[in-house]
């Protein structure tokens, strides 16, 4: 008897806990598709090695600050791998780290356009896209929040860790509209030893200057933020739902 695998959709899914989320789930049974906006090299890596775990993979390129490209991905990423039943809303950026006294409007606004906006728009498709695979059970939507919601960022990116505040607002309101079919969590993960932590905020020492700050004096790995999506994802978390799990080595 042949089983259906699960198809989950990774947006900004090329580079860092992205790019270890898609591999796991792929060595987990998952079928993946890989969303990104530019890095088609590293696209094509992390499918080459959700391939050799077994799965069936695709590379989708697209920005999700922007509509017509999110729902263009949704609709390729079933058409190549079947109806979706699991979507991780991972893609975000934070921009130049400063004070928000110093920072540029252009810096703010395409923050909240990708991390806020674009994630409400991935949201909504991947609310049609689950409700649509209406035979598969198990379906479950993972957001990506950050420590910074609750932190603040001060000093560096204030309007990154408001731009999470709203991911953590999206998934309590998300999971009650789309109980008790489909589960929405987020996970929000602490400093980690990531682009996204480090050389694109225009500091690169940032990961190491923090880290000891954190209880357990040490970055968190991609993978040990992909390891908690992935349970969120899985049905041994099935009575879990609206949940924001704080992955911050204590911070």
């Amino acid at each position: 008897m042949t089983m259906t695998r699960p198809v989950l959709l990774v947006t900004g899914g090329s580079r860092g806990i992205g790019a270890a989320i898609s591999i796991m789930a792929a060595q987990r049974g998952y079928d993946v598709a890989v969303n990104y906006q530019s890095a088609a090299g590293a696209a094509a890596s992390v499918v080459a090695a959700c391939e050799a775990a077994g799965a069936k993979a695709v590379a989708l390129p697209g920005d999700m600050a922007a509509e017509a490209d999110i729902v263009r991905v949704f609709a390729e990423a079933r058409a190549a791998l079947g109806p979706l039943t699991h979507v991780v809303n991972n893609a975000g950026i934070t921009g130049k780290s400063s004070p928000l006294a110093e920072a540029d409007a252009a810096v703010i606004r395409t923050c909240i356009d990708v991390n806020v906006t674009g994630a409400i728009l991935v949201a909504r498709e991947a609310a049609r896209a689950l409700r649509a695979s209406t035979g598969a059970k198990g379906r479950a939507i993972v957001n990506i929040s950050s420590v910074a919601a609750s932190v603040g960022g001060a000093g560096e990116y204030v309007w990154y860790a408001a731009s999470k505040g709203a991911i953590d607002s999206l998934t309590i309101g998300l999971s009650k509209e789309l109980a008790p079919e489909i589960r929405v969590n987020a996970v929000a993960p602490g400093i980690t030893e990531t682009e996204i932590h480090g050389a694109s905020t225009g500091d690169a020492g940032r990961v190491a200057r923090i880290a000891p700050l954190v209880p357990l004096q040490r970055a968190a790995t991609a993978d040990e933020i992909a390891e908690t999506v992935l349970f969120l994802l899985s049905d041994a978390a099935s009575y879990v739902t609206g949940a924001i799990l704080r992955v911050g080595g204590g911070r």
